[in-house]
């Protein structure tokens, strides 16, 4: 059974092995792949963001964040970022994250949720995403630069609350 919880600073070594596994790859983060940990995780953990970490067989399996998509008179729009350790990808993680996210947004008093650079390539995002509501609203033309692709779109998806 999957179980979310609010991170803990003690929780940080192991959410910088997801997250340098996954940015590494630089085929769905615009994070440079050579990030330095504590790059990482300044942004990451910072106090404007909401941090959670799934837990499944005692093991940390993911992480994701919420926070304001814009500052000032954008900040009811939520904004959030998902990881997934590689070996425990397939196993819902991702999909029991979102569900959550979506409900602690809403808690948080945001309106909406928006994301705005769904890799193109990303093809079980994409998906995973509609399945929870998402609407792709826009796609920007070649935004991000696939380590093994080239230049890619990127996809603008929003969903209210």
């Amino acid at each position: 059974m999957i179980t979310i919880r609010k991170s803990t600073k003690e929780d940080a070594e192991k959410i910088w092995d997801i997250f340098q596994i996954v940015v590494a790859r630089g085929d769905t983060y615009a994070f440079l792949p050579d990030i330095s940990q504590a790059a990482a995780l300044s942004y990451w953990m910072a106090d404007d963001k909401h941090c959670y970490v799934a837990e499944l067989e005692g093991n940390l399996v993911g992480t994701y964040i919420i926070k304001d998509n814009q500052p000032g008179l954008g900040s009811h729009i939520a904004n959030a970022s998902f990881m997934v350790s590689p070996q425990f990808q397939g196993r819902s993680v991702g999909k029991t994250m979102g569900k959550h996210a979506l409900i602690k947004a809403k808690e948080l008093g945001y309106a909406a949720m928006q994301f705005n650079l769904v890799i193109s390539t990303n093809i079980p995002a994409i998906n995973l995403w509609r399945k929870l509501g998402f609407q792709i609203i826009g796609t920007i033309p070649q935004a991000f630069d696939h380590l093994q692709k080239g230049m890619v779109d990127a996809h603008i998806m929003f969903r209210e609350l």
